[in-house]
């Protein structure tokens, strides 16, 4: 991700925390405009993240209602030792989990024997990195997250799919820096390693 588009990234973050800043006290006491006026500011956000959890903009939809739903119960309890954006992301993170719950069908499937639907036919000679990339564009990346151990999963989400940098994900999880580091490069790896046991022709070429 370009320098440029990283600051324009944390720069609308900061610019919507300030926003909503004075709303947020005024919907803590009752005002239901004000509420109506983060909700406006916040949807397009919660959204995205949504998408990019559940893979699904239907049930990115759903996940962003629900969000919004907790949102209006739990702003009271909101307190400043955490940016708004990042309580956000927490709550967003946790109904797309808890979607994903009552969804356990499709992780059986995909930890199913059976092979994945829309893999990229192998392009001769491509290296396993290669095949990451082309995996990722058809999709089977986000089906393979499952595999995941949460935590890597959330990294390897918003660096590699949302393109937020390490820095910024570190804030959105409330961990330091080199804690991201390596929940994303055991993530890589491990990812890497799942996709090229499932489809061995993206290995193919390395050490070669």
């Amino acid at each position: 991700m370009h320098e440029r588009e990283t600051g324009l990234i944390v720069s609308a973050l900061r610019d919507l925390n300030d926003s909503v800043a004075p709303l947020i006290v005024r919907a803590q006491h009752g005002d239901a405009a004000a509420f109506a006026d983060i909700v406006r500011a916040c949807r397009p956000l919660v959204y995205r993240w949504s998408v990019v959890a559940t893979g699904d903009p239907d049930e990115a939809e759903d996940v962003t209602q629900e969000v919004l739903v907790r949102l209006h119960l739990s702003l009271g309890r909101y307190r400043t030792d955490a940016t708004f954006t990042t309580w956000l992301y927490r709550m967003t993170r946790n109904a797309a989990t808890d979607r994903f719950r009552r969804y356990q069908s499709r992780l059986r499937l995909l930890r199913s024997n059976e092979a994945l639907p829309g893999a990229p036919d192998p392009k001769p000679g491509a290296s396993a990195s290669d095949g990451v990339l082309a995996a990722e564009a058809s999709g089977i990346v986000r089906r393979f997250l499952a595999w995941l151990p949460r935590r890597q999963r959330e990294v390897l989400d918003l660096v590699d799919l949302q393109d937020f940098t390490p820095a910024e994900a570190a804030e959105l999880l409330g961990l330091d820096g080199g804690t991201v580091r390596a929940h994303l490069h055991r993530a890589r790896r491990t990812l890497r390693s799942k996709i090229t046991e499932r489809y061995p022709e993206y290995g193919r070429g390395e050490g070669e």
